[in-house]
């Protein structure tokens, strides 16, 4: 086999697993503009009725918690897609 080739090969593999993990790790961007919503929600809220507030407290860390874990699940995959096989 010719070497060029066999480098052009690799080089394309490469490139591909480059172009997947970045397009895998914009799942982060919607992370970050979920947390900017959900907060900023909570926020709005909680000025317009400061009762109210602490019974969503809860709600508030749980909405967290499920969209951050939907931006590290993005991040694992996209290491997955660079340093798998």
């Amino acid at each position: 086999m010719d070497p060029h080739v066999a480098a052009t090969v690799i080089d394309f593999t490469k490139s591909a697993k480059l172009i997947g993990a970045g397009l895998a790790a914009m799942g982060m961007i919607g992370a970050g503009v979920g947390l900017g919503v959900l907060f900023g929600s909570y926020l709005q809220a909680a000025i317009r009725n400061p009762a109210g507030a602490s019974s969503q407290q809860t709600m508030l860390f749980l909405g967290m918690a499920l969209t951050e874990t939907m931006g590290l699940f993005a991040f694992v995959v996209s290491l997955i897609i660079l340093f798998g096989s």
